[in-house]
Order: C-alpha cells, then sequence, then structure tokens
C-alpha cells in the first residue's frame, strides 16, 4: 500500500489546485474591470492578497485531504471524501457565478453553502484523522470572512 502514497498525494494536490485552477479562469479576467468597478465594503483586502492566501488555502486543502485518503479504508473515509469533492465543487463553482457570471446574490448563496460544506468536512475528516481536519480550520475561516465580503458586496451593489 505504501506505493500508492505518492499517487494519492500527487492526486490530492490536482484535486484542490484544479478546483483552484478552474476558478481562476472565471476570477482573473474580471478582477481589473468588473470587480473593480464595484463598491465594496470598508473591510475589502488589497487585491495582492487573494492569490498568496488561496495558493495556501488549497496547499492545505490538498495535505488534509491526503492525510484522509491515506487513512485506513471505512464508512467514515468514504463520508469525509465525498465532502472533499463537495466543498471542492462548490469553491469552483462560487468563482464561476460570482466572478464569470456577475451573479452577486446567488454567490451568496453558494459562499454560505461552501462554508457549510467546508464545516462538515472539518466534522467528516475528524472522525478519520485529526490533523486532517485541523487543517481546514483556516480555510473555514478564510471563507466565512469572505462570505462577509460577499455578503457586503451583494448589499452594496
Amino acid at each position: 500500500m505504501r506505493h500508492h502514497k505518492p499517487a494519492k498525494l500527487a492526486g490530492s494536490f490536482v484535486a484542490s489546485y484544479a478546483a483552484a485552477g478552474l476558478g481562476s479562469l472565471a476570477t482573473i479576467k474580471n478582477i481589473p474591470t468588473w470587480y473593480a468597478g464595484l463598491d465594496k465594503p470598508f473591510f475589502t483586502p488589497p487585491n495582492w492578497l487573494f492569490g498568496p492566501v488561496w495558493t495556501v488555502l488549497y496547499g492545505l486543502i490538498a495535505i488534509s485531504l491526503y492525510a484522509v485518503w491515506t487513512a485506513p479504508p471505512s464508512d467514515r473515509r468514504r463520508e469525509a471524501l465525498n465532502w472533499y469533492a463537495i466543498q471542492l465543487m462548490l469553491n469552483a463553482a462560487w468563482s464561476i457565478v460570482f466572478f464569470g457570471l456577475h451573479q452577486l446574490w446567488p454567490g451568496v448563496v453558494i459562499a454560505l453553502a461552501l462554508l457549510a460544506s467546508i464545516i462538515t468536512n472539518i466534522v467528516a475528516a475528524h472522525h478519520v484523522r485529526q490533523l486532517a481536519a485541523y487543517l481546514l480550520i483556516p480555510y473555514a475561516l478564510w471563507v466565512g470572512f469572505a462570505s462577509c465580503l460577499t455578503i457586503g458586496l451583494a448589499v452594496m451593489n
């Protein structure tokens, strides 16, 4: 089984950064155009901060996913792996809906669903490997903040 660990590590990073890449396709081109023209809440961070923060968070997600994926097979492991898939899909969907389609209120709904899925993922991962759950906490905190920002943007625009 040890020989599968490098493949699972690579797969974990591919899954995590694939969601990042998909989301960034909708995001990057819209930051200097559409997003720049929005009224923003006072607590909006500078644009340059988002890239480094998300890069670190996607890495933490990948390591957390790897920790769960390499745990002994069980129903709890399967449940946690399903929650990784759900939250990564919602993560990419938020960028597509919010930035790509310029839909602020649907973006709020997806952001809140994403936050709920991350919290559920933390609980599910905790049953498999505690470290995996702890690695997702910064992600949940950032998405909680981003959800507040999304709500603020929707209200102001």
